[in-house]
């Protein structure tokens, strides 16, 4: 094997691991896993649930668990974007399934391994009123390919390739107006390897959250710092989980 192959696989092997570095690095201090936030909340349909807290839901008198999951509730359909530049997907409406499918999106197809693509996403995507942004998360791909043994900068090694698929999402609202909103994506990270085949050890249920702000007519990655003050926590996403439920996780539709 030579030492081109050896890279490739290191790379494959080791991304799963590695890539929390990358999702550190973006949300200052570890952005981006299962959300809950405090001020006014807009779910992905639009309506405010602003001062809700979840409340257990009562069971039936048969004695079983009629409870809603995310599991047994409708998975929502994401928006696909209308248009795209240097590789960043654009074009999502201006409400809240809008603003959840804009962050599904910029995760799925983010250039993990490819610092300079990565800064080409990013410029697109980054809010202007975040720059600090774009820095600090080619910055992070760059230490990302470091770690799997590859030069600091330049494309993906041959051969290697990355599939993210997002299997819930949350979406709450920082903002009266719904301008700004907190996205917990909870995701499966797979490798394909140089010789082909698929993944063996895939990086599973993972979980992260991205602040968009709507800006000049778009979806706009942000971390300034009166909304990142804001982010909290909520349950850990499972499908079969009330609370999970209650908390506002809603199962991804991959049918299309």
């Amino acid at each position: 094997m030579d030492t081109h192959d050896r890279k490739a696989r290191l790379a494959r092997v080791r991304l799963a691991g590695i890539a929390v570095l990358t999702v550190g690095v973006l949300a200052a201090g570890g952005y981006l896993a299962v959300n809950t936030l405090t001020g006014d909340s807009t779910s992905p349909g639009g309506e405010s649930t602003a001062g809700q807290s979840p409340t257990p839901s009562p069971t039936s008198s048969a004695g079983g668990d009629n409870r809603m999951t995310p599991g047994k509730a409708k998975a929502v359909q994401l928006l696909k974007p209308k248009k795209s530049q240097d590789g960043a997907p654009l074009g999502f409406p201006k409400n809240g399934m809008g603003a959840i499918s804009a962050a599904v999106a910029y995760w799925e197809e983010y250039a993990w391994l490819d610092d300079a693509m990565a800064r080409q996403q990013l410029q697109v995507l980054v809010s202007p009123d975040s720059p600090q942004t774009i820095d600090k998360q080619v910055s992070a791909v760059r230490t990302l390919r470091e770690g799997v043994g590859l030069p600091p900068s330049g494309p993906a090694p041959a051969g290697v390739t990355f599939s993210t698929v997002v299997e819930a999402v949350r979406g709450k609202s920082l903002t009266k107006d719904g301008g700004v909103v907190q996205i917990w994506l909870e995701y499966d990270r797979y490798a394909t390897k140089p010789e082909g085949g698929g993944d063996d050890d895939p990086f599973k249920d993972q979980s992260t959250d991205i602040i968009m702000k709507w800006q000049d007519g778009e979806w706009r990655i942000t971390e300034e710092p009166q909304y990142v003050k804001l982010r909290t926590f909520p349950v850990s996403y499972d499908p079969t989980s009330v609370p999970a439920r209650q908390d506002g996780w809603l199962r991804v539709d991959h049918a299309n």
